[in-house]
């Protein structure tokens, strides 16, 4: 063991014995039953269409979902985002219909979970997951249906039964109620969760600026634009290094070489690695390649093509549905996973982190464009996720705030709205002991959740 590996151990054997001090011992969990189940969802409108993926969205859907047990009431709340979830379905219904389709899978979840008593989450899910698979095919008439449609349809499900499981087992915080094979991957406690800026394929120059001018400097540029793949490849090229010359001489004091951070997001659209490589080899070109910091989901998730030795890290997020998934994109070169707590459920991701965890892979969470108390679900598993290697701290996007039309409005839905927690400054989260202690607000019940089932 180097001495740089040797530190990096002692002090998570630190943050573990100190939390060990913190958390209840290991004790028999409750077994739950949940006698009703309620739903209801909300339509927040877009300021403007939202590209990726090679689609745009207008509007997204806020989804509640209660769960009722014997002596506790809960209410989960998600965003669908079907374009995300199943951008083949996406195209072939109208917005409306593709969200009612979600929707509905939701509702069939609710159904589901009243046969099953459970322990944990995450047992939960396992339990209900091959069955509701099948029904959200029949439901949606696809066959190929993504399996992502099926976990973002459960976002809200999910969420509700975390915070069942936390009521009837009386945890009072975040880390109370992390499973004990899961605390370990767990354990970190990031002072600074740096936030990556979205920069969607519509975004003005002037609109880049002005976030790092209010210091931002992770900037996630969304590549993989609409067109063919040779279309896409000079528009991502074109993107790319109009961006680079309006960036290429900002400074910040958050990284060691005072150097922006680029990140790229092609949602799998990239066909070949052939392809990919053209666009990498041309931000070498013009300079920008050694500020890349990892791309995103490159290829499409059936492609296979080992992406060992391209000389940037590789970032695997739709095609990990599974640990089996995250090893095979392992086996394949990737040096990273993407997390999506708030699009492909906690329980989901809690494995892929405990894996990563026990892989030495690092770890980001990545956004959905969700609602602001979704974004501390996020900031929850973020902040807990071993620190970025060569940013040391963690990482979260969150890109709400420059989409929703009534976003002044959905921050005051956040139960402690206005901590200073929730409000980016300088790029990144701030987290104090308040954060911790109060798990960023997500097991206070939300007033406008609640009377959304009055």
């Amino acid at each position: 063991m180097n001495r740089r590996d040797f530190i990096k151990s002692a002090a998570i054997l630190t943050s573990l014995n100190e939390l060990s001090l913190k958390l209840p011992m290991y004790r028999s969990l409750k077994s739950i039953r949940v006698e009703t189940t309620n739903s209801n969802f909300e339509r927040e409108s877009l300021l403007k269409p939202f590209g990726f993926k090679g689609g745009y969205l207008t509007e997204l859907w806020q989804t509640a979902s209660q769960l009722r047990s014997g002596s506790s009431s809960c209410i989960g709340i998600g965003t669908q985002s079907v374009l995300y979830g199943d951008a083949d379905l996406f195209s072939h219904y109208s917005e409306v219909g593709g969200n009612a389709l979600m929707y509905a899978v939701t509702e069939r979840a609710l159904q589901l979970v009243k046969r099953t008593s459970f322990e944990t989450p995450i047992g939960l899910q396992d339990s209900i997951l091959p069955e509701l698979k099948k029904e959200a095919v029949h439901i949606t008439g696809s066959d190929q249906l993504n399996v992502n449609f099926v976990f973002n349809s459960l976002i809200s499900v999910d969420n509700a039964a975390w915070l069942l499981y936390a009521s009837e087992n009386r945890f009072e915080n975040f880390d109370e109620m992390i499973p004990v094979d899961y605390r370990e991957a767990l354990s970190a406690r990031n002072k600074k969760v740096g936030v990556m800026f979205q920069v969607s394929y519509g975004m003005t120059e002037q609109d880049v600026t002005e976030a790092v001018d209010q210091g931002y400097f992770i900037i996630k540029i969304k590549t993989g634009q609409p067109g063919s793949q040779a279309e896409m490849l000079e528009k991502d090229k074109a993107r790319m290094g109009a961006i680079h010359r309006l960036l290429k001489n900002r400074t910040t004091s958050q990284t060691q070489d005072g150097k922006l951070i680029y990140t790229l997001d092609a949602n799998g659209r990239y066909e070949k690695k052939e392809t990919l490589l053209k666009l990498l080899d041309h931000a070498e070109k013009i300079g920008a390649l050694g500020q890349i910091l990892f791309v995103e989901e490159p290829l499409s998730e059936t492609n296979n093509e080992s992406v060992a030795g391209i000389g940037v890290r590789m970032a695997a997020d739709e095609s990990i549905h599974t640990e089996l998934d995250a090893v095979k994109r392992l086996e394949q070169g990737y040096g990273a996973f993407v997390l999506k707590g708030i699009a492909k459920s906690l329980s989901q991701s809690m494995k892929i982190a405990k894996l990563a965890y026990e892989r030495n892979v690092p770890c980001i969470c990545a956004d959905l464009t969700v609602n602001p108390i979704l974004i501390d679900w996020n900031k929850n598993l973020a902040a807990r996720l071993q620190p970025f290697p060569g940013l040391e701290m963690g990482m979260i996007e969150t890109n709400g705030n420059m989409n929703y039309a009534n976003w002044q409005k959905m921050l005051g839905y956040h139960p402690l709205a206005g901590a200073s927690w929730t409000q980016v400054r300088n790029g990144v989260f701030e987290l104090d002991d308040d954060y911790y202690s109060s798990s960023g607000g997500i097991l206070t019940p939300s007033k406008h959740y609640i009377k959304m089932f009055q």
